[in-house]
């Protein structure tokens, strides 16, 4: 039985990043930039339906809606190659075209009054779904549309569609270079409390991270958004392959985030990837084995988020999922947890039974990858709190000397008080110190001792 999956495309990041996954769907899947089935493509090896569903010509057009506040980046998508593949009657642009302005309090504004065009399209897509299991959201935090139309789509959906998932892919601003956007740490706390809140996995997205590994280990001097995006496209293709190329776990969105997610708050997860190649690269290729992917994704160097360097070894793993793509014989794959295990390759938290779990996939027979077998890792790690204290910092820094504050007070939310931004800030708090209790063995205690002064 198919679970569907609608992807919600917000502001420039998001509708760069959605576009990137698109096309590396059509590749894998052999659909043109048409939508058509190519011809060399085989019924039977996959589940389109997840993300695709077939219109009256047999053509495919993804479950995904496009949203904008400004027209750039989504025109930009309706005069590619790619125009013929999405339903028009799925892209959402705002008629005066203006933009939030990087702006959280004016996206978050305009979505109260966009509120009834939008849910049209999103029931119209939810309606046309067979059995609907949750929704894929990507934008950034730091923006203006990502971050408030965002937090504002996020809260209606957990009303409007309370038992269905909500994942993020979400991305965060670069710490090593100074944002042309002032606002941005009040904007970047007021979605993580959304995404702490409304969303049932946020996969983070980390672009210092990003930054530092397409420049380290990819050898591009200055990327552009476009290597970045083709990195982010990675993630989210082999972090969906084993809902379209299933087996007999892992095979559905529930049964792939829940063994990652042990308590509703700790459900922010990183991201790592092996082998990493670019085009320049092909000619030094490597042996690669099921240990050796292993090994190197608990590697520092190939995580995707740049979190603090854990000096004392207090941080810990709460859970991780490997997605394992390529010939892999399950007998490698138990030898080489052994091997982990025994090395002590991974420190894991105390209070609940963790260990790696292994997800084996099978990669599309349409691309030629020049690697025998690579691999994904989506873990849940304590030390993800220091990328939080990060944004806490930075809102701090500005709140105390109330700077920029007037652009807020001018949008509805913010009109009467400030107090949105001190709430958002206590939410963000609370998950940092949730994240430092979950590495002490009395977490399960702590957990119960909340609850208990909470009522």
């Amino acid at each position: 039985m198919p679970c569907e999956i609608i992807t919600l495309q917000l502001g420039q990041c998001g509708n760069q990043i959605g576009f990137e996954f698109w096309k590396k769907l059509c590749l894998e899947h052999g659909v043109n930039p048409e939508g058509q089935l190519e011809s060399f493509a085989k019924e039977g090896v996959d589940r389109k339906d997840v993300f695709f569903y077939q219109a009256d010509d047999e053509h495919y057009i993804p479950r995904a809606v496009l949203l904008d506040l400004e027209p750039r980046v989504i025109n930009t998508i309706l005069t590619s190659r790619y125009s013929k593949l999405y339903n028009p009657e799925n892209v959402y642009l705002s008629q005066d075209g203006g933009g939030a302005g990087n702006n959280w309090a004016a996206g978050y504004g305009r979505g109260t009054g966009l509120h009834e065009e939008i849910f049209d399209i999103i029931d119209r897509e939810a309606e046309g779904s067979d059995s609907l299991e949750g929704f894929v959201l990507c934008h950034s935090i730091a923006g203006g549309t990502g971050s408030g139309l965002g937090s504002y789509l996020l809260e209606k959906l957990t009303d409007r569609f309370p038992k269905k998932l909500i994942q993020t892919y979400s991305v965060f601003p670069n710490q090593d270079e100074i944002s042309d956007v002032v606002v941005q740490p009040y904007n970047s706390l007021l979605t993580l409390r959304r995404l702490t809140q409304s969303a049932d996995c946020v996969v983070v997205l980390d672009n210092t991270a990003l930054n530092r590994i397409a420049v380290d280990r990819l050898h591009i001097e200055n990327p552009s958004f476009a290597q970045i995006n083709s990195l982010v496209s990675t993630i989210m293709s082999v972090s969906t392959a084993t809902l379209r190329y299933p087996s007999y776990m892992n095979n559905d969105l529930i049964g792939l985030i829940s063994p990652l997610i042990p308590t509703p708050r700790l459900h922010f997860l990183m991201t790592g990837y092996t082998p990493l190649s670019s085009e320049q690269e092909a000619t030094s290729i490597r042996k690669t084995t099921v240990l050796d992917v292993m090994r190197r994704l608990l590697q520092p160097k190939n995580m995707m988020v740049s979190t603090a360097h854990d000096r004392n070894a207090q941080q810990r793993y709460i859970s991780i999922l490997n997605i394992i793509q390529g010939e892999v014989d399950p007998g490698q794959v138990h030898k080489s947890l052994q091997r982990i295990r025994e090395r002590k390759l991974a420190n894991f938290i105390t209070w609940s039974p963790a260990s790696i779990q292994v997800a084996l996939s099978r990669k599309s027979p349409y691309i030629q990858t020049p690697h025998r077998v690579s691999g994904l890792m989506l873990a849940n790690h304590t030390n993800i709190s220091s990328l939080f204290k990060n944004a806490l910092k930075q809102y701090d820094k500005l709140r105390k000397r109330e700077a920029f504050l007037d652009q807020f007070r001018r949008e509805e939310i913010f009109a009467e008080n400030l107090n949105e931004l001190d709430e958002s800030r206590d939410v963000v708090q609370d998950l940092v110190e949730e994240y430092e209790a979950a590495t002490k063995s009395d977490y399960l205690q702590w957990g119960l001792n909340k609850l208990t002064q909470g009522q």
